[in-house]
Parts: C-alpha cells; sequence; structure tokens
C-alpha cells in the first residue's frame, strides 16, 4: 500500500527555511539564544528576572528589587524563591523569602538579603550586583504562610534575617486582622533588618515589638518567654530564626502541649554530631576519598576537585540529586540512614547527606 505524504503549506515551508538559515548563521548557538539576550524575561523562556533597584537595609543587608519574567506566578506572603546569581564566572542559587506586597502595581516582587560570614551569593547581592542585572528565578514555594482567615492571635518569634518572611506577612496586613505580637532578636539596634519600619508600625499600635539587643541584653532563652510574652501558648506562633533558637523552641512547645501551635522556617539544615564517616567512590569521575561523618558529600566531593551540581545547599531545591549506587549515607538533618545495593541507584541530596560508610556515588 503506498502513502501519500502531504506537501506543507508555502507559509509553513517559508518559516521553516528560515529557521534553517537563522540556526546555520548562529551556529553554534541557536535563535533562542539570542532571544534571550535581546529578551530574557519574554514569555516561554525559563523564568528570569532583573534587578531594577538595590536599597540598604542596616549595615549588612540590602533590599533587592526584582521583575520577574511573564512566567511568574506570583507569591503568597511567606514564602521564598531560589534565585540563581552569575558570580565571578560560577552560577550560584540561594533561596530568599519575598518581602514585597504580593501584586504590586509595577509587577515587581523584592527579596531582603543579610550578608552573611563567606557568603558567596548573599555578600555578591548586597555589595556587587549592579541594577540591570538579569538573575534566574524558580517559582515561590513555602508553607511557612498565614493560614485563612487568620487566627486572632499570633505571635512571631524571629532572630536576624528569620525577620524576612515575617516581615513579608506584616507588609500585606497580617497584623490587620489579628493581635500581633513580634518578638525579635539582632546583636544591636542598628542590626534590626527593617527597624524603622517595625517600629513605626509599633507606634501606630499595628503590633507589639519586643526588641532583643543581644549584644547589650545577651542571647534570648525560651525561659525568658513566659515574662516577655505571657500568653504566647495561646498564640498561634510562626518561628524563623537559628538552628539553635528553633530547637529550643520546638522543645519548649512541645513541653507545654501546644506543638500545633508552632510553625517554624529553617533556612539551614540541622548539623547533627559526627557519625562514621566512611570512603566515598566517585565512580565516573575515578576519585575515592575519606570522608567524616559531619561532612555533606557535595562540600567532601568539590574539596576534591569533583565537579558537583549543586543549588541551594539546603535540601530544598534538589539541584544536588545524585544516584547512590551502593553503600549508606546518613541526612545530617534527621540522622536517617539510605542505604542502597548495587542496582538500587537511589536518588540521594548530596547537600545534606554525608557518609556513614563506604559508598559509591554515580558521577
Amino acid at each position: 500500500m503506498s502513502t501519500t505524504t502531504p506537501r506543507p503549506s508555502g507559509k509553513i515551508a517559508l518559516r521553516d527555511r528560515v529557521l534553517r538559515l537563522a540556526e546555520t548563521i548562529t551556529t553554534p548557538l541557536l535563535p533562542e539564544d539570542y532571544l534571550d539576550i535581546v529578551a530574557p524575561l519574554r514569555s516561554g523562556a525559563d523564568l528570569r528576572g532583573r534587578i531594577v533597584a538595590i536599597d540598604p537595609e542596616g549595615p549588612d543587608a540590602a533590599t533587592v528589587t526584582i521583575r520577574p519574567g511573564r512566567g511568574w506566578r506570583g507569591h503568597v506572603p511567606g514564602q521564598y524563591i531560589r534565585v540563581g546569581v552569575d558570580v565571578d564566572g560560577v552560577r550560584q542559587w540561594r533561596a530568599y523569602s519575598v518581602t514585597s506586597v504580593a501584586g504590586r502595581a509595577d509587577e515587581c516582587i523584592s527579596i531582603t538579603v543579610k550578608a552573611i560570614p563567606d557568603g558567596v551569593v548573599s555578600n555578591h547581592l548586597v555589595r556587587r550586583a549592579q541594577p540591570g542585572t538579569v538573575i534566574q528565578l524558580d517559582q515561590a514555594q513555602g508553607d511557612f504562610v498565614l493560614p485563612d482567615p487568620a487566627p486572632a492571635k499570633i505571635l512571631f518569634l524571629t532572630a536576624g534575617s528569620g525577620i524576612t518572611p515575617v516581615m513579608g506577612m506584616l507588609r500585606n496586613g497580617a497584623h490587620t486582622a489579628a493581635d500581633v505580637v513580634l518578638l525579635h532578636s539582632a546583636p544591636t539596634e542598628a542590626d534590626v533588618i527593617f527597624g524603622a519600619e517595625l517600629r513605626r508600625l509599633a507606634a501606630e499600635g499595628a503590633i507589639r515589638l519586643v526588641e532583643r539587643h543581644t549584644d547589650v541584653d545577651g542571647m534570648l532563652t525560651v525561659d525568658e518567654l513566659d515574662d516577655l510574652v505571657p500568653d504566647h501558648c495561646e498564640r498561634q506562633t510562626w518561628a524563623c530564626g537559628p538552628i539553635g533558637l528553633l530547637d529550643a523552641v520546638e522543645e519548649h512547645w512541645a513541653g507545654r502541649g501546644v506543638a500545633e501551635q508552632l510553625h517554624t522556617e529553617r533556612f539551614r539544615p540541622t548539623v547533627i554530631s559526627p557519625g562514621e564517616g566512611g570512603t566515598v567512590t566517585f565512580s565516573k569521575a575515578g576519585v575515592t576519598l575519606d570522608a567524616d561523618g559531619s561532612t555533606a558529600i557535595l562540600d567532601a566531593g568539590e574539596s576534591a576537585g569533583v565537579l558537583m551540581p549543586s543549588g541551594c545547599r539546603m535540601g530544598i531545591c534538589y539541584g544536588c540529586v545524585l544516584p547512590l549506587r551502593e553503600g549508606a549515607v546518613r541526612d545530617l538533618r534527621t540522622g536517617d540512614i539510605t542505604v542502597a545495593v548495587p542496582g538500587d541507584g537511589v536518588l540521594i541530596q548530596t547537600c545534606i547527606s554525608a557518609a556513614a560508610g563506604a559508598c559509591d556515588i554515580e558521577l
């Protein structure tokens, strides 16, 4: 039986010839690559954003205002986004809370970044980045958000840059329908990110603000909560800050029998005590190294010169996932052990997994 293939119409044939010619001229790049240069925020491209402003927020922090591309789907106050930033020729991904009002008239969003010691991306965004820079974006995610309707009484318990998701909630009206107490810790009064804005809200009676300046007052302990916020166990609480503080807060709320009223956001994985460690083999790279039980496989591999995929480095984005061909690894956050036998190819996150004996990674 014979078949007849219909001839393309004149318009389609002409379009195909033009595209083939364009691909020939632009080789080794494709026409889409040049569109990325002249219209990086266009619909259909990978989601990107353009930095339109960088405004200081104290001595070591800045608010970065971004105009996202047409694929941006919006955010819920309290959520975070991952941003991909090229620093010295290397693309680095980090996660930051969205601190702007949802649905701004100018369609921009903002993140507020605290520069941390040795922080490659945070120091770049605070001290080196310039308006006009195009960065990579992911859609907003995270469940550190208020329910609808909001509870009648809320406690925000934050420290350092942990104020950023809460600021996003406050700017979107969290205090308008609830009795809000904010207990925030920072080294000094000048180190309080959004300090002037928070104090203005307190002066207007919109929130009750309790500041703890740790260089003067010492570190906040959960034993002080009964005095600082006597009704804290009656409030739905959103806590964000250093790991040690959150661990203590979770234990305190559980001990009072109100663990279900506590919601926490952890920016960094919890690191457990060193385990047994072991040898790590990167089979395709032909590299074998010794790693202790407290060092993430991602860090151990990079220290040995192995080119490792990575992303947020916090166990959030799954940009570092690789197959575990054989052996055992320990989750640095929970202590859970994952074991693989030959043929399993179990996927692990190398940024939050450490060797728990000999293991073979497919890379």
